[in-house]
């Protein structure tokens, strides 16, 4: 029988709360790799998770992330500057060699919080940066890790899948442990409701035992879980594109969302301070943006 890899949770504390981001470092027959790096402000938790695990920084050489969003990726570049190789989706490549426009982006949503919620995002050297495309096959330290393009809470995303385990970045939604509730990112520019319905489709397709969502942890009841975000993706697009069509303006839908969500959660059996945990995890607001702007979107077409 071949040994499955070690698969160790990173918790890196984002803004000092447990069991909201992850990262995970997965021992292979040669080695550590990483998937997912959090943001540049969780980077000294993150190194120091990795020692815990009984390994250094400098051993790991191969560093996998699921796209580009800052909590996923931003302290890739400083992994790429110690010399480990850095696998993106093609579409995000460009943005780790030169993150400037990313920044910007992600500047003009979060203003002056940029920095205590982000950090230092440094540009990664180019070869140093390989680009994924959909069904590659990654051969990193001694494991064969197979990309899958998964796109609908963004276009430059991909799943990784290890025989029957997947890290499913942000496709499979939000969970944080203990809660059976998912929840679903949508933060502008990319949401695609009919696209990330495909996407769970393929997921669903493969019958994984487990997945590791970056918010946050093992996830053992897949099917359940995937088949509850298919719904909940259509559900909250609906619920948002009604807002819409009865006027409300982009304040009041958020007020509306963030009752809706707080009387699901209060259904499910959450505290308050659940709720205020996945509002840290996935900020509702901005998936009224991003679910406002694709239905602002349709309208045009």
């Amino acid at each position: 029988m071949i040994k499955k890899p070690d698969i160790h949770v990173l918790d890196l504390n984002f803004q000092g709360l447990s069991e909201i981001t992850a990262a995970y470092l997965v021992v292979g027959p040669t080695g550590p790799i990483l998937i997912e790096t959090g943001p540049g402000s969780t980077l000294d938790t993150l190194l120091n998770q990795i020692r815990q695990h009984g390994f250094e920084p400098e051993q790991i050489e191969h560093v996998l992330v699921t796209h580009i969003h800052l909590d996923h990726a931003g302290a890739a570049g400083w992994w790429a500057q110690q010399g480990a190789q850095v696998y993106v989706h093609s579409f995000g490549a460009r943005h780790l060699v030169a993150p400037d426009k990313l920044l910007a982006s992600a500047k003009r949503i979060y203003g002056d919080m940029m920095d205590s919620l982000w950090g230092e995002m440094l540009p990664a050297p180019a070869e140093n940066v390989t680009e994924v495309f959909d069904n590659d096959v990654l051969e990193v330290a001694g494991l064969k890790i197979t990309a899958l393009e998964t796109p609908g809470h963004a276009r430059h995303h991909h799943v990784y899948v290890m025989g029957d385990v997947a890290f499913t970045g942000d496709a499979a939604a939000v969970r944080l442990p203990a809660f059976n509730l998912p929840d679903i990112p949508a933060p502008p520019p990319e949401f695609d409701l009919e696209t990330w319905e495909s996407t769970l489709d393929r997921l669903l397709s493969h019958n994984f035992q487990q997945i590791y969502p970056t918010h946050f942890g093992r996830v053992d009841d897949v099917e359940a879980h995937l088949l509850g975000v298919k719904w909940l993706v259509r559900e909250t697009a609906v619920f948002i594109q009604q807002k819409l069509q009865d006027g409300l303006t982009r304040d009041d839908i958020v007020t509306a969302y963030e009752s809706w969500f707080a009387n699901r959660a209060r259904s499910a059996g959450l505290s308050d301070k659940a709720i205020a945990q996945y509002a840290a995890a996935n900020p509702l607001y901005m998936s009224v943006d991003g679910i406002m702007r694709y239905w602002q979107k349709r309208a045009k077409v």
